[in-house]
């Protein structure tokens, strides 16, 4: 079956690509689904747990035992902070943003992401007929402070979303530009959706971080444990707030989530209660890393042009000489080997000479997915030579 044509695409680049291999068959290197299977004693849990009388409505704000390991990973109390969990970081997302909707003026409602941005950022702007704004993360240094502030209150930026590490450039902020965007938004009533579901799968200098005081009244800290338990059909995140937040977001969240599945909540509070999330942690660590590095050596090889990244699923790539349009590029790909990624362009316009390319997999899947590509490559210069 080829794909259908370009024209005719639509929504998500991401579900599209995924759904060919799903209908179809092949190799998936698109979405964000890890290859792994998940920690044996988690599976364990989960079947324990499904004897048990778990079967109803968790409480709205989350299970106790999760929320309190939550609670005392992230030192809530120290931070003035409070946990809500959610149906995966997506919800968490959806319901920061019609939050903050709530309790911003609703004359002017300005978004801003660093692009490449992660499609969620993008679109629920254009859902709700929002500006939406992207400034380009610079490879070195991120944003230049002055020219960022700019164009922060140039555009009466009301929420900026950060990624770190990012999808699908995985690159991670560093403290004193985080902390830079913190003091931004608090002097000019904004709001910042850190989003750092990737952060324990770092490549080079240790987890991202995390502010260690108390806990910024215009700051939202989302997390999950779909991508690093690889349970994302569970559908089970978190997200940190000020306490100012708390009692209006649980009233918001009772009436667009509710809560996450019971049995999944409690399977996951047992698992972290068993000690082995460190040592799991470790291990997933060492693959993606592993995957990384070897996808980016190959594909330099052939002439992709990947950027220093920090961590997280990705392989973000600039194509080689000659191919200009990532979309071609993608359903040509799997057209001619079953191999599908993400085109860049799904990103912004400005990326249409990029690609997304999932490394979570396991390691003969993705060596035989990176071979298609660069033998595809090979192919095309051949023909384009000819």
């Amino acid at each position: 079956m080829s794909p259908i044509p370009e024209r005719e695409i639509k929504g998500s680049l991401i579900s599209y690509f995924s759904n060919l291999v799903k209908l179809n068959g092949g190799i998936n290197l698109a979405q964000g689904i890890p290859g792994f299977e998940p920690p044996a004693e988690l599976l364990k849990s989960l079947s324990e747990v499904s004897f048990k009388n778990v079967h109803q409505y968790a409480p709205g704000t989350g299970n106790s035992e999760l929320v309190a390991f939550l609670r005392d990973k992230y030192h809530t109390a120290d931070r003035a902070a409070q946990i809500l969990i959610t149906n995966g970081a997506t919800e968490a997302i959806s319901l920061i943003y019609n939050y903050l909707m709530s309790i911003t003026a609703k004359s002017e409602f300005n978004v801003a992401a660093f692009s490449p941005a992660y499609e969620s950022y993008i679109h629920l702007p254009r859902i709700f007929g929002h500006n939406f704004f992207s400034y380009r993360i610079d490879e070195e240094n991120y944003f230049d402070d002055s020219e960022f502030e700019h164009f922060f209150i140039e555009n009466n930026i009301k929420v900026l979303f950060v990624a770190s590490p990012g999808n699908p450039y995985g690159k991670a902020i560093s403290k004193a530009k985080l902390d830079f965007l913190i003091n931004l938004a608090e002097a000019n009533g904004a709001y910042l959706i850190v989003d750092s579901v990737y952060d324990e799968l770092f490549y080079r200098d240790g987890m991202p971080y995390f502010p260690s005081g108390k806990l910024s009244p215009n700051v939202f800290y989302i997390n999950s444990f779909s991508k690093k338990f690889s349970i994302t059909g569970w559908r089970v995140g978190y997200f940190l707030m000020h306490d100012s937040h708390y009692t209006r977001m649980c009233y918001t969240h009772d009436y667009i989530g509710l809560c996450a599945p019971a049995p999944f909540q409690q399977a996951i509070a047992d698992f972290l209660k068993s000690g082995n999330y460190n040592l799991y942690i470790d291990d997933l660590r060492k693959k993606v890393t592993d995957n990384y590095f070897s996808v980016v050596h190959d594909l330099s090889g052939a002439g992709f042009s990947c950027p220093v990244t920090d961590g997280g699923y990705f392989v973000w790539s600039k194509l080689p000489h000659g191919f200009n349009d990532s979309l071609k590029f993608g359903l040509d790909l799997y057209e001619s080997s079953k191999t599908a990624i993400i085109p860049g362009v799904h990103f912004g316009e400005e990326w249409n000479n990029y690609i997304r390319i999932n490394v979570a997999r396991e390691r003969e899947e993705l060596d035989k997915g990176i071979q298609n590509i660069l033998s595809f490559v090979e192919e095309k210069k051949i023909h384009f030579k000819g």
